[in-house]
């Protein structure tokens, strides 16, 4: 299945994953040179950016905080943290939280000091350099931004998001502390553990798959079906914790040079029009586009549901369709709604969220089978 037998992967320069492992971040900064850092965060972290912030002023480092995202960013938000970020003037800058945290923070590390617009690096390797430095903390797993080379925006002229994908974006510290993720509620905890599961299984059946992202996907895959729902019926699991969280990671390395497909081009109107989480939008259509894929790609979806522990079945197939069957278990096992009709969806909207649907051209190019305007009515008049 592989339409190119060349790769192109970038990695952070350090990855760091465990329990505490930020600890070492004041001694990692000094030895980059930094004298001031802009932390982008939540609110409900800002106890420990407190405890950060203290060692880093200790050693003498600046800190300036800002708590402004509290939803996925649209350009203007950007634009408004950027202008205090410039203010600061650091040399680095920190997202700890999220994936819109994290995508705001590569962002802003990106955009300091720069010429270009932000209008201008929108789209796939625009960004012509990076001068701060960039560390990304995530504190959930999901997204996986915190090891791609990818940025989403919710642009206020169209009320479209919109991808800005560069080398520049992959940070140059990544500091993974599954412990980070404890208090993260159980629906968030849902959402985002099938946000990752979604980069998994949708770099593994891509049209353009790589077996070396193949690995991690894989991987990804088992790690999250085996554990996210002790992770959301146990938050303090931290067994279940750790191993999403690898399996969330692994699906950060599957965006850069892989990507997502059907199910985040069709998820991507929920979220910019009716403001659904991210992680919701996929997990409602997952299963159904899914079913869509499945005559294009038997043996993969077959392989996806050895991985997550379906025996044989009588053909690849009947093997696939019951692999199909265990994610919706998980989902549902997960507490997510099963139907769009369940999240505030109506039946009169489909066309409009179809129409939106086919501009994420960038995402339905690696579907293994082609979406058309009438494919995506059925697949979200069957999610409905």
């Amino acid at each position: 299945m592989v339409a190119n037998d060349q790769l192109s992967i970038i990695f952070p320069h350090k990855l760091k994953f465990g329990r505490d492992c930020i600890e070492t971040l004041p001694e990692d900064l000094l030895a980059l040179g930094v004298k001031s850092l802009f932390i982008v965060t939540i609110e409900p972290l800002l106890p420990l950016v407190k405890k950060l912030s203290d060692k880093l002023n200790h050693v003498g480092i600046n800190v300036a905080v800002n708590t402004d995202i509290v939803q996925e960013p649209s350009f203007k938000d950007f634009e408004e943290i950027m202008e205090r970020a410039t203010g600061a003037r650091p040399d680095a800058v920190a997202g700890i939280g999220g994936g819109s945290v994290l995508d705001i923070a590569k962002l802003v590390a990106a955009q300091l000091k720069s010429k270009q617009s932000l209008k201008e690096i929108v789209g796939i390797g625009l960004i012509k350099s990076r001068q701060a430095h960039l560390i990304c903390i995530p504190a959930t797993s999901g997204t996986g931004s915190e090891v791609s080379p990818n940025a989403i925006l919710i642009d206020d002229e169209d009320n479209q998001k919109k991808g800005i994908i560069s080398p520049f974006l992959v940070p140059d510290i990544v500091y993974v502390d599954p412990l980070l993720t404890v208090s993260v509620p159980p629906a968030i905890t849902a959402a985002t553990g099938i946000d990752a599961l979604c980069h998994c299984l949708e770099a593994y059946t891509n049209k353009f798959a790589h077996p070396f992202i193949d690995m991690y996907a894989l991987e990804g895959i088992r790690l999250i079906a085996d554990n996210i729902v002790q992770a959301v019926a146990d938050g303090t699991d931290e067994d279940a914790r750790t191993k999403v969280a690898m399996g969330s990671l692994l699906g950060g390395f599957c965006l850069g040079p892989v990507n997502t497909a059907g199910v985040h081009a069709l998820s991507y109107p929920l979220g910019s029009l009716f403001h659904l989480p991210h992680g919701l939008s996929n997990a409602l259509l997952l299963p159904y586009v899914m079913r869509f894929n499945l005559n294009a790609s038997a043996e993969k979806f077959a392989k996806i549901a050895r991985a997550i522990g379906i025996p044989d079945q009588e053909t690849e197939l009947q093997t696939a369709e019951k692999g199909i069957e265990k994610i919706e278990a998980i989902i549902a096992a997960c507490g997510i709604p099963a139907r769009l009709r369940d999240a505030g969806i109506s039946a009169e909207a489909i066309p409009e969220i179809a129409t939106d649907a086919m501009k994420i051209t960038r995402l339905l190019k690696n579907n293994p089978k082609p979406i058309t305007y009438e494919d995506a009515i059925e697949i979200y008049n069957n999610a409905y």
